[in-house]
């Protein structure tokens, strides 16, 4: 189980899938999760839905697990003299953008590098802390004429870094947020290969998390789910960051608590971590969650809706790090809970 949901994980990170546009990674999730599931389709605007039925009477209760499969990135705005000046797509951390490998998606996939301009060709009151995305250009290194034939605004660009690993748990690479979690959900999927589960689980691969929680949402209308959890990545603990809002890598995921949560579907997450001893760590969310879990949650009449975050350092940079450990552990918990799910759960349910 390990080596597959590693392997996809690496060629996921080599492929672009920017926010709305994420064929290249829908395609590649499609293919390896075809063989887990009973029936697979594309939403309207391209989120995956996977249903694996479960073994319960019909009409059965289903529960979705989100997990989105967009990317960071940029598009290109405008030609400059043979450069390409960009816009963001998803949000960026300007300060390690500078000299990062790039692809720009044009007539063909170009090699390209993320330059800045010197400080005195700034105006003054940019010239300190980090160069704004909008001063940064691409360099593809060819004649103004060849570039102009080759690449068009409205271009993608994606990072080029190739994923590594450090000693023997960390996964360096882009897009980790969130392809890790894509790959927690395949690990669910290999597992529950062995095991039984009275409900219907719905796996979706989710688009537009990083601009418009579109695809969670309109995948959570179209499948009005019982139950659901979204699985997202988290601040990661690292030298100057307040403990209180980081968590270690390497330890576990984090079971959010907070208004975007339904307090039922989080109790039932921690009993499950419990029961096949994955270590879970509260993660107090008092405000929106940052992830697909608030979409979820107010799709139709309202859907009960659990987090899952996985600690992730270097967020929304090209060089994301993440414990292989916690990826495996959240998809074993994943397993758990929904094998755990009874006939009469949604009837357990309280707010209290």
């Amino acid at each position: 189980m390990g080596d597959v949901m590693l392997t996809l994980l690496k060629d996921l990170i080599r492929l672009p899938g920017l926010s709305g546009h994420e064929r290249p990674a829908q395609e590649r999730i499609q293919a390896a999760w075809e063989p887990l599931v009973d029936e697979l389709s594309l939403s309207p605007i391209g989120s995956l839905h996977a249903l694996k039925r479960g073994s319960g009477e019909a009409p059965r209760p289903s529960v979705l697990v989100a997990t989105h499969m967009d990317a960071i990135g940029m598009m290109v705005s405008m030609l400059d003299h043979g450069l390409l000046r960009v816009a963001e797509i998803g949000g960026l951390e300007p300060r390690v953008l500078p000299g990062q490998p790039v692809t720009v998606h044009g007539r063909r996939d170009l090699p390209g590098l993320l330059v800045q301009p010197p400080a005195h060709a700034l105006p003054a009151e940019d010239r300190k802390g980090p160069v704004a995305v909008k001063y940064l250009m691409v360099d593809i290194g060819l004649p103004p004429g060849q570039v102009a034939r080759l690449v068009r605004p409205g271009d993608l660009v994606s990072f080029a870094q190739e994923p590594f690993e450090q000693g023997e748990d960390r996964l360096v690479g882009h897009s980790l947020d969130n392809r890790a979690s894509v790959a927690a959900l395949t690990a669910c999927l290999l597992e529950l290969q062995q095991r039984t589960h009275l409900w219907d689980l719905w796996a979706v691969a989710t688009a537009q998390e990083e601009e418009t929680l579109g695809g969670a949402l309109t995948s959570a209308f179209a499948l009005r789910p019982t139950v659901a959890v979204a699985v997202d990545v988290t601040w990661a603990r690292a030298p100057g960051l307040p403990e209180h809002r980081t968590f270690p890598l390497g330890d576990g995921p984090t079971n959010a608590w907070g208004p975007n949560i339904h307090p039922g579907v989080h109790q039932a997450l921690k009993e499950a971590a419990g029961r096949v001893e994955v270590p879970l760590a509260l993660e107090p969310l008092p405000a929106h969650s940052g992830t697909d879990a608030f979409a979820l949650q107010i799709a139709g009449e309202g859907i009960p809706t659990g987090v899952l975050g996985i600690p992730l350092l270097n967020m929304h940079t090209a060089v994301e790090a993440v414990s292989i450990a916690d990826i495996r552990r959240t998809g074993r918990l994943l397993a758990e809970f929904v094998a755990g799910l009874s006939a009469d759960f949604l009837q357990t349910l309280t707010l209290d």
